[in-house]
């Protein structure tokens, strides 16, 4: 399995870059994008077809969902249509909040179902996708209903991806020894500086890496106004193996 990334500017698309989108891709399965942040469309036309994917989304912050009213008109008004619907696992209010923000009229909702299924996560359930891989979601320490996912593939290696979240035991447990660690890094360590429960410092990113022992640690949210720099300096500090701050166009195997 391959890991693209498409965008991984937090908060807010960067000048450099889309918000969060990370697409998965390999033999004998359809390409799934995980979360949908603004700007991801258009980088995803690079590499895949829109109307030949399907989404895992962590949470429904505007940053990790708001181009997939984009995706639905892909889907509704393509010269040549997608067969069918794609499969959209994600926050169980996902068609209530995205169908708000596709309306034609403010207070409507549109309803999306004629193109999605959208299949609500389970904490710690594990679901298949693909040849025989799988992902797990647990709950996560952010303001919306928010999940990190732990992706086995069928070779019997292990992604996680932290989603948005402060600090909690969850985490830590979601990465137990996992090949490949990516996480959010929104914030340089300084507690006076950020308020509580909403994201990962580098530091923290680091302490996760080293707590549940995974063999390498992507950093990625990092926002346009936080120092790169200072995220991986301070995630070294604390994880003693591979650290990466991701750009897009990046690809990582798994």
């Amino acid at each position: 399995m391959r890991l693209t990334v498409l965008g991984c500017s937090g908060s807010v698309s960067g000048p450099d870059s889309p918000a969060s989108g990370y697409l998965l891709s390999g033999p004998d399965m359809s390409p799934v994008v995980i979360d949908f942040g603004p700007g991801v469309l258009g980088a995803l036309q690079r590499y895949a077809d829109p109307g030949e994917i399907d989404i895992f989304l962590t949470h429904l912050h505007a940053d990790h969902c708001l181009d997939l009213p984009g995706l639905l008109v892909w889907r509704r008004y393509h010269p040549t249509p997608p067969v069918g619907q794609a499969i959209v696992r994600g926050p169980s209010d996902s068609p209530q909040r995205i169908g708000n923000a596709s309306a034609e009229i403010g207070g409507e909702c549109d309803d999306w179902s004629d193109v999605i299924d959208h299949q609500p996560w389970v904490d710690g359930a594990a679901v298949e996708f693909g040849p025989g891989h799988t992902v797990l979601a647990r709950r996560m320490y952010h303001p919306p209903e928010s999940y990190g996912l732990r992706i086995g593939t069928a070779a019997g290696r292990t992604f996680v991806y932290t989603g948005d979240t402060a600090m909690c035991d969850a985490v830590v447990e979601l990465a137990q020894g996992a090949d490949l660690l990516m996480s959010e890094a929104s914030w340089t360590h300084d507690p006076a500086n950020r308020p509580p429960g909403i994201h990962l410092s580098g530091t923290e990113a680091g302490i996760v890496a080293a707590r549940a022992g995974v063999k390498e640690l992507l950093l990625t949210h990092i926002p346009p106004w936080t120092s790169r720099e200072d995220v991986i300096a301070e995630a070294k500090a604390q994880f003693s193996g591979p650290v990466h701050a991701v750009t897009p166009g990046e690809t990582f195997d798994i």
